[in-house]
């Protein structure tokens, strides 16, 4: 039996598959869409590393179909170069360079000088990373020290200016890591980038509810003074549990000024497990970084009471699925799945192993911060 040959990408195919792709569908929903097999969709996606590559289009001032056609009638009446390129108002060396590098007089045709111009522009330009050595081998550094695309693009901009060699945006860098034709950054490099992944994903594939327990006698965070949400005093922390595989987890905790990260052990997801836990952490902290601290609407807090009267920690509790009125524990808690993925096994490690990976963090710079860290932030707090 002669195997049937696999179908090819339409302009519409890949236009629909792309819409899809952006707007978060999953790759087995978008074969059910096209009729294709999902491992046909993830092949396609995976040669531009999830990224959709620009429409082509001529580059301006290029020679047009129309023109070549002009050119073709030129030759067959025995017309010069010179005289077809007055015709056509080129320069004459436009005209010869045309016909001597599609078969010269005799052969020059129209149509296939069009179609080999076409394909003859899809040579790949070389990619920035790719032309500057030096520039490359600082971004390789930065990368195999956990730094993000645009942590390393922000360091860059603080020591060369935007147009500089040695400038290089964090989208051309994402850019160089997913799609690997490129060929400048190694793909090994795609294992320090915090989410994991090998090519972009869309925004809205990420987005998720939780419903969440009642806590008796929680306060709202509607109740919560308003210096907390200027960020203006440190002290104020957030916070959640970040799980992990067999149902563990860890208590993540984040002060809101410095986002300077505190991870803590845990025995239990049961609520006097989180509650020691916390007031283990917590009650390291001298007094003025003690204030306050927003929590899920999670069970694993309801003996907040407790944690309140051992800390003098007063708790905030978030409205029912809103986890981004806690959105430095959450950016915090995406940033911890670099060093802690989703569903590995978190049971065995230690409270020195999590201080390990809490320093990672907080010895990084981030943007949010104008690229100072989360411990020299929160230094400044404890020394001034």
């Amino acid at each position: 039996m002669k195997r049937q040959a696999p179908r090819s990408w339409t302009k519409s195919d890949r236009q629909e598959l792309w819409r899809r792709w952006h707007e978060g569908e999953s790759m087995s929903s978008i074969a059910r869409a096209l009729d294709r097999k999902s491992g046909s969709v993830r092949e396609f996606v995976q040669r531009t590393g999830g990224i959709q590559p620009p429409a082509r289009r001529r580059r301006a001032g290029s020679i047009t179909l129309e023109e070549r056609e002009e050119i073709s009638r030129g030759l067959a009446e025995g017309l010069s170069l010179r005289a077809i390129a007055n015709k056509a108002g080129r320069a004459p060396s436009s005209i010869s360079r045309e016909v001597a590098r599609n078969g010269g007089r005799e052969a020059y045709r129209a149509a296939a000088a069009d179609r080999a111009a076409w394909d003859r522009a899809r040579r790949p330009k070389t990619c920035k990373l790719a032309a500057e050595a030096k520039l490359r081998r600082i971004v390789a550094s930065k990368l195999r020290k956990d730094w993000s695309p645009a942590q390393i693009s922000g360091w860059l901009k603080t020591r060369f200016t935007a147009g500089s060699r040695l400038y290089v945006s964090h989208e051309t860098i994402y850019r160089t890591l997913f799609v690997q034709a490129r060929g400048a950054l190694k793909k090994e490099l795609l294992a320090h980038l915090r989410s994991n992944r090998t090519m972009r994903r869309a925004k809205a594939s990420s987005l998720r509810g939780k419903g969440r327990g009642k806590i008796v006698n929680a306060v709202s965070i509607s109740e919560r003074p308003a210096e907390v949400e200027d960020r203006a005093v440190p002290g104020h922390w957030e916070g959640d549990l970040l799980l992990g595989g067999r149902k563990h987890a860890i208590a993540t905790l984040v002060e809101r000024s410095s986002r300077f990260v505190i991870l803590a052990k845990l025995d239990g997801r049961d609520a006097p497990s989180v509650t020691r836990a916390l007031i283990k952490q917590i009650s390291k902290l001298p007094a003025h970084l003690r204030r306050s601290l927003t929590w899920d609407r999670g069970l694993e807090l309801a003996e907040h009471a407790k944690f309140t009267v051992a800390t003098n920690v007063d708790v905030y509790f978030c409205d029912p699925q809103s986890p981004w009125q806690r959105g430095t524990n959450e950016n915090t808690n995406r940033l911890l799945r670099q060093y802690l993925p989703k569903g590995a096994p978190i049971s065995d490690l230690s409270q020195n192993q999590l201080n390990a990976i809490a320093r990672k963090l907080n010895e990084r710079p981030r943007k949010t911060l104008n690229l100072e860290t989360p411990a020299h932030r929160l230094n400044v707090a404890l020394t001034g």
